[in-house]
C-alpha cells in the first residue's frame, strides 16, 4: 500500500475535510479526492461518508486510521530528526491555554530540556480547546493541554488536574458590599445580591468564568455585564488588584495575591467550582520516548497542582 495515500488518508481523517487536508498537505483538493478514491478502490471499501460540510469516517476508515496513524507519525519523526545526528535534540511541541501552560506546564517541562542524553527542545503555542485539539489531530503538536475531553479513537486523553475557581476583588470593595454586610458572613449564605453592583472583569464578553461560578454557587446568572474584558487571566488578576471590580480566577493564579492581601476571596462555598484539565496525545505517539517522558513528567507534576 502506498504510504503517500495513507498519509493523505490520515490527514483527511484528522482534519475532517478534504479542503482542510489539502491545505495541510500542500495539495489541491482534487488531488486529495483522487488519492482517497484510489485508496478506497484498493481496499474495496468506502473510507469516508461525504457530507455537506466535510466528511465523516466509516467504521473501516476509523479502524484504518487507528492502526496506521501511529506508525506514520513515527516515520515522520524519524524523517524529521534524522538517523545520523545522534547529538541533536528532538523537539517537543506543546499546546494549551496561555495561563495554565505558562504558569504550570512550561516551568515543569523546562527541567527536561537539558542535554542529558534524554532532553529535548521545547516549543509552545497557545489556543482555546478547539484550536488546540485540531492542531494536535493535524500533527502540529505532540502534547495538548485542554479543558475539553476529545472524542474518537485518534486522540487519547488523561486527566491532568482540577482547577479551583475563586471569586475575588480588591480589599477596597469590602466596605461597599451590601451596605456594610460583613464579607465574613457571606460564605454561610448562598446568595449573590451583595455582588450584583460590583463591576465584572472577564476574559470574554460572554463572561465564561463568572457565569460558570454564578450557576454553580448561586444557581443564577450574573446581573452585571463585563466592565473590563481582557483575553488573559493574568491581566484579569492585575485589573482586580487595581480595584476594577470582581473576577473569578483559578486559585493557583491568584494564590500569591490572596496571601499578600492584594485581593480577597469574596465567597468561600462548601464545594468550590472546579474545571478539569486533560493531557492529550495522538493515539500511539507515546511510543516516542521524548513524548512519553514529557507526558509522564507532567502527570507527576500535576499531583502537586491539585
Amino acid at each position: 500500500m502506498d504510504l503517500a495515500l495513507l498519509r493523505t488518508f490520515v490527514t483527511v481523517h484528522r482534519a475532517g475535510s478534504f479542503t482542510r487536508a489539502a491545505a495541510l498537505l500542500g495539495l489541491s483538493q482534487p488531488a486529495v479526492t483522487s488519492q482517497i478514491r484510489t485508496l478506497e478502490r484498493q481496499l474495496g471499501r468506502p473510507l469516508f461518508l461525504r457530507q455537506a460540510r466535510g466528511v465523516t469516517p466509516t467504521t473501516i476508515g476509523d479502524e484504518l486510521a487507528h492502526k496506521a496513524a501511529p506508525h506514520l507519525d513515527a516515520l515522520v519523526e524519524i524523517a524529521e530528526t534524522g538517523l545520523d545526528d545522534e547529538s541533536s535534540l528532538r523537539t517537543l511541541h506543546l499546546a494549551g491555554p496561555p495561563e495554565f501552560t505558562a504558569e504550570r506546564a512550561l516551568p515543569a517541562l523546562t527541567e527536561l530540556t537539558g542535554e542529558d542524553g534524554q532532553g529535548f527542545a521545547l516549543r509552545a503555542s497557545f489556543g482555546n480547546a478547539e484550536e488546540t485539539l485540531e492542531g494536535l489531530a493535524a500533527g502540529h503538536h505532540d502534547l495538548a493541554i485542554t479543558t475539553a475531553r476529545p472524542r474518537g479513537a485518534l486522540l487519547t486523553a488523561s486527566t491532568l488536574c482540577d482547577e479551583e475557581h475563586v471569586l475575588v476583588a480588591a480589599p477596597s470593595w469590602v466596605g461597599r458590599l451590601d451596605s456594610g454586610e460583613a464579607v465574613e458572613a457571606l460564605p454561610a449564605v448562598k446568595r449573590a445580591p451583595a455582588f450584583e453592583d460590583v463591576p465584572v472583569i472577564e476574559v470574554h464578553e460572554s463572561l465564561p468564568f463568572v457565569s460558570r461560578y454564578w450557576a454553580s454557587v448561586f444557581d443564577s446568572r450574573p446581573a452585571a455585564p463585563g466592565t473590563v474584558v481582557v483575553p488573559d487571566l493574568r491581566a484579569v488578576l492585575a485589573c482586580a488588584v487595581a480595584g476594577a471590580g470582581l473576577a473569578v480566577l483559578p486559585r493557583y493564579l491568584c494564590a500569591a495575591a490572596l496571601e499578600r492581601g492584594d485581593v480577597i476571596a469574596l465567597h468561600e462555598p462548601p464545594v468550590p467550582p472546579l474545571r478539569t484539565y486533560f493531557l492529550v496525545v495522538r493515539t500511539g505517539t507515546l511510543a516516542m520516548p521524548h513524548i512519553a517522558r514529557a507526558h509522564e513528567w507532567l502527570l507527576r507534576a500535576a499531583a502537586d497542582w491539585c
